[in-house]
C-alpha cells in the first residue's frame, strides 16, 4: 500500500501516537519504512532571556526518550526523527525530505478556532504533497 509513512507524534498525547503507529504498520508495504517524527517548538527569541536554557534541552531529551519508547513497541524497525520548529512546517518538510507517500496525523477534538480538525493537522492536510490520513 504505502512505502514511506510519516507518523508525527505529540509526546503529550502518546496514546494517539500509538494508535497512529499501529495504523501505519497496518498500511505499510513489505520493505517499506515508517518514520516516527516529533517536533519540539523553538522558544521565541524574545522569551529566551526569561526561560532557562536547560528547559529547551530537557524538552528535547524528553521527546527523544518518548519517541524511543514508542519505537520499541513497533513490530518492525522504525526510523526516529526529532525536529525543532513549528510543528506543521516541520511535518511537511519531513514528508518532502523523505519523499513520503503518506502522513498519518492525529487530531484532537477541535474548538471554534479550528472547527473541522486541529490546527496542525489542518495545515498539514492543506499543504501536504502526499496523502494524509487524519486519525481521531
Amino acid at each position: 500500500m504505502f512505502r514511506k509513512i510519516i507518523v508525527p507524534v505529540d509526546i503529550g498525547q502518546m496514546e494517539k501516537g500509538r494508535k497512529s503507529l499501529t495504523q501505519a504498520l497496518s498500511l505499510l508495504d513489505a520493505g517499506g519504512e515508517v518514520v516516527l517524527l516529533t517536533v519540539v517548538e523553538k522558544i521565541p527569541a524574545y522569551l529566551t532571556i526569561e526561560i532557562p536554557y536547560e528547559l529547551n534541552e530537557e524538552a528535547i531529551a524528553q521527546a527523544r526518550k518518548a519517541l524511543a519508547g514508542l519505537a520499541e513497541q513497533a513490530t518492525v524497525p522504525v526510523k526516529q526523527e526529532l525536529r525543532l520548529g513549528a510543528p506543521a512546517h516541520e511535518i511537511l518538510e519531513s514528508a518532502r525530505d523523505h519523499q513520503a507517500d503518506l502522513i498519518i496525523i492525529a487530531s484532537h477534538v477541535p474548538d471554534f478556532s479550528n472547527y473541522l480538525i486541529g490546527a496542525t493537522a489542518d495545515r498539514v492536510v492543506r499543504h501536504a504533497q502526499c496523502s494524509v490520513l487524519v486519525s481521531r
